[in-house]
């Protein structure tokens, strides 16, 4: 392999896919004036007639699914129920934000007040034009079409980078597009490595929305911030789970394992560490290292989970599991033995002081820490001070408990009593709070976060009390006053 071709391999047996080429300056450039050119045309299609395309390019991709999955499990090695369900993930966030989009950004009247009574106002939502897609390895299909599909229908033609270990993958879904409007190329897809994304950076687009690594995304903000180009950034950090002591113990156990393990931990939207109360946390501690301990990673269809899909991520997992084994954390199941590349067996770990990078860092691997809180403020407090995640789990049977402590975490999703389960529900938005997150996913925030706000104020007939003039007459200010104290004057 040269310095202008890059490779996917099969992280399970370590083969490589396909090579695809590097793209430079020059070719993103090419990208950045076609999409130009066919937004023109796209974004000046009504909400049906796009509704209507990106509903055709959804069943094309569920017709061919289980292409893509091979194509998905061959980059990233999940086994056949994960990336099914990933797919079918991300075709549900296409197919809601067709439908959805007119009632997000479709022109609506707004109510004028006592001084305004002549004037229709109304606010509405236009396409941005060009929109670059950075994305992500670890669920390359359903992370990066939370942009992609959001974007396009706010009227906008994107150009999205892979990343280099998953290109397959965003390639296919471009042709995808391509079967469905060959002569239109709305979505364009661009292979290449990290000097690829960089010149999408700073190629002109309208919009950047990035998925990855901290460090990285802070070099994606630098470059942005060259052009002024808004981002939306979206790191991999795992968040927390919060363990009440009237909670319903083995069912957050199970909620703890799945966050923390599927996709061998792999998932931004997963579980890092859990903050368990008092009174529950030795049984609560037991029943997860029990429930961690049936699962086998592994290549075939009947494995829990897969591999490590980046083999760098290895490393980062080992160093964070040997920091809090050497800051005093327990191994209640696994540690340092439970490597065995490119997987890693389910390890839970006890009592990790709060400064461990195993808690302070972005935790990408089958990695479960459990701590004992004394109370939920305490739990609450921890969970903030170790940021990172995009989301915070509470267990508890006191529904009113769970919603005053959800408003005291400083993260952009909360569930109640169940982990990832926000990810299949495409109407609720999803962000992060300060670095961890810049903007939103999903919902009708994550049409608008493609689209510019455009507001009409128009006179519909002459107003009888006229301000707005040079030629005001003194009787209509005397008016306006008196009005004014009598809506305002009163307490």
């Amino acid at each position: 392999m040269n310095d202008h071709i890059i490779a996917t391999v099969d992280p399970r047996t370590g083969e490589e896919n396909a090579r695809y080429p590097v793209r430079g300056h020059a070719e993103v450039t090419l990208a950045v004036r076609t999409a130009n050119h066919t937004q023109n045309w796209w974004g000046e299609l009504d909400f049906a007639q796009r509704r209507s395309v990106l509903l055709d390019w959804r069943a094309e991709i569920a017709r061919r699914s289980g292409d893509l999955v091979d194509i998905l499990r061959s980059e990233t090695g999940k086994p056949a129920a994960d990336a099914n369900l990933e797919v079918m993930l991300a075709v549900e966030n296409l197919d809601w934000a067709a439908r959805n989009a007119k009632l997000a950004l479709g022109r609506k009247r707004l109510a004028a007040n006592w001084l305004t009574r002549n004037q229709h106002a109304s606010v509405g939502y236009l396409p941005l034009g060009v929109v670059g897609v950075l994305g992500a390895w670890n669920n390359p299909v359903f992370t990066p079409m939370g942009s992609i599909a959001y974007a396009m229908a706010a009227g906008n033609s994107v150009v999205f980078i892979p990343h280099q270990t998953t290109t397959g993958v965003g390639l296919w879904l471009a042709q995808s597009w391509y079967r469905v409007m060959p002569d239109q190329p709305v979505l364009q897809a661009i292979t290449g490595d990290d000097g690829t994304a960089h010149a999408l950076c700073q190629a002109g687009v309208d919009k950047i929305a990035y998925a990855g690594p901290a460090e990285s995304s802070r070099d994606v903000i630098t470059l942005c911030a060259r052009t002024l180009t808004p981002v939306i950034v979206e790191h991999t950090g795992k968040g927390s789970m919060i363990v009440a002591d009237d909670a319903n113990i083995d069912a957050a156990a199970e909620a703890a394992v799945f966050g923390a393990m599927a996709n061998s931990g792999q998932n931004a939207t997963g579980i890092q560490r859990c903050y368990v109360a008092d009174a529950v946390f030795d049984d609560f501690l037991a029943r997860t290292a029990d429930r961690a301990a049936r699962l086998r990673p592994g290549a075939d269809n009947r494995a829990s989970y897969g591999p490590m899909i980046n083999a760098d991520q290895v490393e980062v997992v080992r160093a964070q599991v040997s920091d809090a084994l050497d800051r005093g954390g327990h191994a209640v199941l696994g540690g340092l033995e439970s490597f065995r590349d490119p997987y890693v067996e389910p390890i839970v770990l006890a009592h990790v002081p709060e400064d461990s990078i195993a808690i302070t860092g972005e935790g990408i691997g089958p990695v479960l820490v459990v701590n004992r809180v004394a109370d939920l403020a305490d739990a609450v407090t921890r969970s903030n001070a170790a940021g990172n995640g995009i989301a915070v789990t509470i267990f508890t049977a006191d529904v009113g408990t769970a919603e005053f402590v959800a408003e005291q975490l400083k993260v952009g999703v909360v569930t109640v009593n169940s982990s990832t389960a926000f990810t299949g529900i495409p109407a609720l938005p999803f962000g992060g709070v300060g670095e961890y997150g810049q903007g939103h996913s999903h919902g009708k925030e994550g049409l608008r976060e493609f689209s510019r706000t455009m507001s009409i104020a128009r006179r519909r007939f002459r107003a009888p009390v006229r301000l707005s003039t040079f030629d005001r007459h003194p009787r209509h200010l005397r008016t306006a006053k008196a009005l004014f104290r009598l809506r305002h004057g009163r307490g």
